[in-house]
């Protein structure tokens, strides 16, 4: 007599964790175990919350302006056009042929020339506008001339000012003085504390300000004409201050191995 096989069966085997063996209770009459409430278990990385420090930092930096500008004008009023003209243009040429001999490049100096009718006469003016960048030199070369040229030539009063590439130069090295301001103090904080620090998880600038001249000095800057050379160069200098906001992730100090 043949034997009928039996079925073949399958076992379900749950490993619960041992904040889970609540389970274990929930047993009601015949046995039957009704599903608890699982709780989840993290894992380590989880259960190691990251550290941090949050630091902010500040910086104030400052640049003198790296250009000026002077206008020579020349002018002259003749009965005879031709005489008018000549007038100025013979004043015109020496004061080109000075500027080259001083070593001003021709790229930085602009002429410009208007000739008109007035009434019975005529007049003829020239303006050579000079774009220095060594202050020193504007100031020989604006003596020599006023020393050289009857009153008939007016010098203007030097304009000082900055490129657009050096003031965004000092933005830039505004934040990243404040930067490095932050990340020192953090790390004296960490030193402090037996801590290492970590990477920056965020940087932000919070704010940044700029001004031209020192305070004190805007009420003087409004009489621009009785201001000497120094103190316009003061008077134009720009000030740009930075404030950042950084947080690092802290380590805990490494224990050194020792070597067996």
């Amino acid at each position: 007599m043949s034997l009928q096989q039996a079925p073949q069966s399958r076992v379900f085997v749950e490993l619960v964790p041992w904040a889970d063996r609540g389970r274990e209770n929930n047993v009601v009459s015949g046995g039957e175990l009704l599903p608890g409430p699982r709780r989840h278990v993290p894992s380590a990385q989880a259960q190691t919350a990251t550290r941090e420090v949050h630091v902010s930092g500040t910086a104030e930096v400052s640049a003198s302006p790296d250009r000026a500008q002077v206008a020579v004008l020349v002018s002259s009023t003749k009965e005879a056009a031709a005489e008018a003209k000549k007038s100025v243009c013979r004043r015109l040429d020496y004061i080109t042929q000075s500027l080259q001999q001083q070593g001003v490049q021709a790229e930085n100096v602009t002429v410009t020339k208007d000739f008109r009718r007035m009434e019975n006469a005529y007049h003829m003016e020239a303006e050579v506008c000079i774009t220095f960048t060594e202050f020193g030199k504007m100031q020989n070369i604006c003596n020599f001339l006023v020393e050289k040229l009857d009153s008939s030539v007016v010098i203007s009063q030097p304009q000082f000012y900055h490129t657009p590439g050096s003031v965004e130069n000092l933005r830039r090295q505004a934040c990243l003085v404040a930067v490095e301001n932050a990340w020192r103090k953090a790390q004296e904080v960490c030193n402090l504390v037996g801590q290492t620090l970590g990477k920056p998880l965020l940087i932000k600038e919070e704010e940044t300000k700029e001004w031209e001249g020192q305070i004190d000095d805007l009420q003087s800057s409004r009489l621009s004409t009785s201001l000497t050379v120094q103190q316009k160069i003061k008077s134009a200098t720009i000030h740009v201050a930075s404030k950042v906001f950084i947080t690092f992730e802290v380590k805990g100090k490494e224990k050194k191995r020792k070597n067996l």
